[in-house]
């Protein structure tokens, strides 16, 4: 599951307090930019104790599988070479959700090799694991990771804006916030639709306060992307947010049509009894 998606059912419980654990940035006033940086000092981390603690929650044949893969790795008589093996680490914990040490091995594939599909691989196993990192270490290096490996297919293919996203809302939560909303910001002047870039300024406009910039955001994107269930509810938060209370109600009643997810639909419920 997504953060995106994640978030959605907890900002209906904790009424979006701390949402994203972004820092506070003003996003999107006219001809004026301001950001609140936070400190991201510690970025070290070692993938080899994550892939240790990792290792701990195979199953007998997931272990046996990781060790049969290492001992022709360190074997080096494998009738797969070397990138081979590690694609294959990579893939086993890619599919047990342990994003970082999927990144970790795809990252060493790419390394040796300069494949970029691997390196495309290691990014977005870094992004999902930075997605989900609450300890401020982790956040800092899983996005440094991320922005590694996303960069390399980038300079290859500038035209990959869905990359380009993820890369912008690692720098969001660094302690240069402004890179990444320039980032965002150039993304919908190539593409004023991008959907991912207009759910991430309306999330952040959010996070700043910003709730009627925020309304127009996921005004546009609901537009463009009606299916987008994120940007329904976020809408109507945002309304929610901005004391447009009969805006708010019926954006929530409509979003209860969309989905039967029983802690979406009791989110939505505790902000209809809130107005």
């Amino acid at each position: 599951m997504k953060k995106t998606q994640l978030i959605l059912i907890v900002v209906g419980i904790i009424a979006i307090a701390g949402l994203y654990a972004l820092p506070s940035v003003v996003v999107d006033n006219e001809g004026e930019v301001d950001a609140i940086s936070q400190d991201n000092a510690g970025a070290e981390s070692s993938d080899s104790n994550s892939v240790a603690m990792h290792e701990a929650e195979l199953t007998p044949d997931q272990e046996a599988a990781v060790a049969s893969l290492k001992g022709r790795l360190d074997n080096g008589d494998s009738d797969l070479n070397t990138e081979s093996l590690l694609d294959s680490l990579g893939s086993i914990y890619q599919e047990l959700g342990k994003f970082d040490s999927a990144g970790y091995y795809f990252g060493l594939a790419a390394d040796e090799s300069n494949n970029l599909v691997l390196a495309e691989k290691a990014g977005e196993s870094y992004y999902e694991a930075f997605t989900f990192a609450l300890d401020a270490n982790k956040v800092a290096f899983t996005a440094e990771q991320t922005r590694k490996y996303l960069t390399q297919v980038l300079e290859n293919d500038p035209t990959r804006l869905d990359l380009k996203t993820k890369v912008a809302m690692t720098y969001v939560s660094s302690s240069n916030p402004m890179q990444g909303i320039t980032m965002l910001r150039e993304i919908l002047e190539q593409d004023p639709q991008n959907e991912d870039a207009l759910f991430n300024m309306g999330i952040l406009a959010i996070q700043s306060g910003q709730y009627k910039r925020a309304a127009e955001r996921f005004e546009e994107l609901i537009q463009y992307h009606p299916q987008n269930l994120q940007g329904q509810f976020y809408l109507g938060v945002s309304y929610f947010e901005a004391n447009q209370k009969n805006k708010a109600k019926a954006q929530f009643e409509a979003v209860k049509e969309m989905t039967g997810d029983e802690m979406i639909l009791s989110s939505i419920q505790g902000y209809l009894d809130r107005l």
